[in-house]
């Protein structure tokens, strides 16, 4: 596994840390890397390292009280088959907070955590 100095780390402030962990290893591919939960744990897919920051965490204690409401920043995932996805995702009755868009650059939809942070799920327009 790549070092966590080797990687990008994104925090995303969620309430809780189990539910977060269970939703991006199960529903998205990423795996475990830290876990002292329920304060904080670290999941990884490639390069990028999100780190899920509970309540009790000094990442979410440093947010101030005024930006506890997810932003509108997100985290971007390619994937080979959007539609596939959607598929496995609804299934699973996770829940989307956008309908497709297509743009030229490919299609996208936003899939929100437990925690209400975004993911945007883009399938990049064939070549």
């Amino acid at each position: 596994m790549t070092t966590p100095d080797e990687l990008a780390s994104v925090r995303y402030i969620v309430d809780d840390v189990a539910a977060a962990v269970h939703f991006y290893t199960t529903h998205l591919g990423f795996t475990l890397h830290t876990n002292p939960a329920p304060a904080f744990a670290d999941v990884v897919r490639g390069p990028l390292r999100l780190l899920l920051s509970g309540p009790a965490s000094s990442g979410a204690r440093a947010t101030p009280d005024d930006a506890t409401a997810p932003g509108r920043n997100r985290i971007h995932l390619i994937v080979d088959d959007l539609d596939t996805e959607i598929d496995q995702l609804r299934a699973a009755r996770l829940s989307f907070r956008s309908d497709v868009i297509a743009g030229p650059g490919g299609r996208q939809i936003l899939l929100a955590d437990p925690a209400g942070n975004l993911i945007e799920l883009f399938e990049p327009a064939p070549r």
